[in-house]
């Protein structure tokens, strides 16, 4: 297949990128040690939101439990009338990821309750005006689901990209082209505990704090990787209706916010808006992805800076793969030796 790799390493100061369910940041054992870890799902959300503001047109899916209020608004542009929508937007709603029952009552009463689904479901506005024209024409959900196309999801290129499982009907399950690794520090990583206080601002009888407690944190450096299907993306199951021009935006987009997005989470207290120390593009005509984190199974160790010596290592296992694995490439980009603009520039050249 036709693909392209990203390989970044990236430095953060002090941050919590990824809590775990303890609000500690995430880690993972690699190569023996403990490693600061980011999950894809995290990475990826970030990703998908600054594609969304660079490129709106193209990226325009909506993720969530909330789907019945939007296929009722659609159902009534198409002439239903509002206890027809509701009843009509529900019977959809459960086709797609089932109807939660339980949700809408309150206190074992139909008020005021909330009117959802029991999972998550990945969609655009387009394809809920094509369900809502196809059902009304026919009356019956499995007839308007069969409507759907790939064409149907051509201003989501995000749900191409990151793709949507649906249990309840296969044929709505989109495979994404992209793929992501949970980004690891290179070297070992141990949480650090932040203590703080919060001054009384109001008149007070003691001198004691408002408020006192803890936050864990940690700094690394961290090697990330992607990947992204170009075959599977431009397919007809996927995004085959779009011209080259706008294959080549997408693409383009699609890089620029994977190297540019960073995780919000404590984003006004713990800032970690930096931008990667070094990439590498690759760009293969065939084969399958190759990640390089193996140049870190043996952590780094430096008490100068960490991003040298993880570019030494990077590049000699890319090296090291090349000559043993017979690994070629259509395109090789490094950055900082080429700036963002010439890395999309040349990336543009392998879309079509």
């Amino acid at each position: 297949m036709k693909h392209l790799e990203l390989h970044i390493l990236q430095s953060f100061p002090v941050t919590c990128l990824n809590r775990d369910d303890l609000n500690s940041p995430k880690t993972a054992i690699f190569g023996g040690v403990q490693r600061a870890r980011v999950s894809s799902q995290c990475w990826k959300r970030a990703v998908r939101e600054l594609a969304q503001e660079a490129l709106p047109e193209f990226f325009k899916g909506q993720r969530g439990r909330l789907i019945v209020e939007p296929l009722k608004a659609a159902l009534l542009k198409e002439g239903l009338d509002e206890a027809k929508a509701i009843e009509a937007a529900k019977e959809i709603a459960d086709h797609l990821a089932t109807y939660d029952k339980d949700a809408e009552k309150k206190n074992g009463v139909k008020k005021n309750g909330v009117i959802r689904v029991k999972t998550a479901y990945f969609t655009t506005q387009g394809e809920i005006n094509k369900l809502a024209l196809a059902y009304k024409k026919s009356g019956d959900v499995k007839k308007a689901v069969k409507e759907i196309k790939p064409e149907d999801l051509k201003d989501a290129a995000d749900i191409s990209l990151f793709g949507r499982m649906v249990a309840s009907d296969h044929t709505l399950t989109v495979e994404g082209a992209a793929m992501f690794s949970h980004a690891l520090s290179v070297h070992k990583v141990d949480n650090e505990i932040d203590y703080f206080s919060t001054k009384e601002d109001f008149p007070n009888v003691d001198a004691g704090a408002a408020m006192t407690g803890t936050l864990e944190f940690n700094s690394a450096t961290y090697y990330r990787f992607a990947a992204l299907n170009l075959d599977m993306l431009f397919d007809k199951d996927h995004l085959a209706c779009l011209d080259a021009g706008e294959r080549k935006k997408i693409v383009k987009a699609f890089v620029k916010a994977t190297l540019e997005a960073v995780p919000v989470a404590r984003r006004n207290s713990m800032n970690g808006d930096v931008r990667p120390r070094y990439v590498l593009c690759v760009i293969r005509e065939k084969g399958h992805p190759v990640q390089l984190v193996n140049a870190f199974e043996e952590p780094i160790f430096s008490k100068n800076g960490l991003v040298e010596k993880s570019v030494e290592a990077i590049k000699q296992e890319y090296k090291s793969l090349k000559e043993n694995w017979a690994l070629s490439a259509a395109a090789e980009i490094e950055m900082p030796e080429k700036g963002i603009t010439e890395l999309l520039s040349e990336v543009e050249k392998h879309v079509s």
